[in-house]
């Protein structure tokens, strides 16, 4: 497998894991209790320094150069690019929702679920999408030669949270993801002990 391609598998199981922490909020929120809104914060401000700004490039690249190879499979996979653009939109909605609460803006409870959910939705969907169809087609149809321009063409940058030395600003979202991550294995771990009585 292409390097390219296991290091945007890697990026997308973190994305997933900051999606589960959305998600874990979202039913605070939808129980009418108060969720972490500065959890939400945290992780839009981390979809912007990252995703958006380095792991969709990266996609965008691999794309590009899969419809220079092969105009009619990229074709099937779709355009990725306009995908990249509308997650953007979609970030930028929930970012707003997330402020106008903090701001104590007058916001329909049913307006703040629709932009958190739709942004879950689509990113999931999304990544399925790429996993399904663009990875596997660029494994495919793409050369040596074509992974080294890629490899060319893409700004190696650490993720900010997950490469070991998480920013600061990430630090509590980061604790937060372990804390989840431990918590939910212990209860698989109780729900087996208690199957097997």
């Amino acid at each position: 497998m292409s390097r390219m391609i296991e290091l945007l598998h890697d990026e997308h199981r973190n994305i997933a894991k900051l999606l589960n922490v959305i998600e874990h909020e979202l039913s605070v929120f939808d129980r009418r209790e108060r969720p972490d809104y500065e959890i939400f914060q945290a992780i839009i401000q981390y979809f912007r320094e990252y995703p958006e700004a380095c792991h969709h490039p990266k996609e965008d690249v691999v794309y590009q150069i899969l419809k220079e190879r092969n105009p009619a499979v990229a074709g099937a996979v779709g355009d990725v690019e306009a995908e990249h653009e509308l997650e953007g939109e979609r970030l930028d909605r929930f970012a707003k929702v997330v402020e106008d609460v903090l701001a104590d803006q007058e916001l329909p409870r049913e307006a703040f679920h629709a932009a958190a959910q739709e942004f879950l939705e689509h990113q999931r969907r999304h990544m399925a999408k790429e996993e399904q169809l663009l990875f596997p087609a660029a494994l495919e149809t793409l050369t040596d030669d074509d992974w080294a321009r890629i490899d060319a063409r893409i700004e190696e940058r650490k993720d900010p949270m997950f490469d070991g030395e998480t920013a600061s600003k990430f630090h509590n979202l980061y604790a937060t993801i372990l804390r989840w991550e431990q918590e939910t294995q212990e209860d698989r771990s109780r729900a087996a002990a208690a199957a097997v009585r």
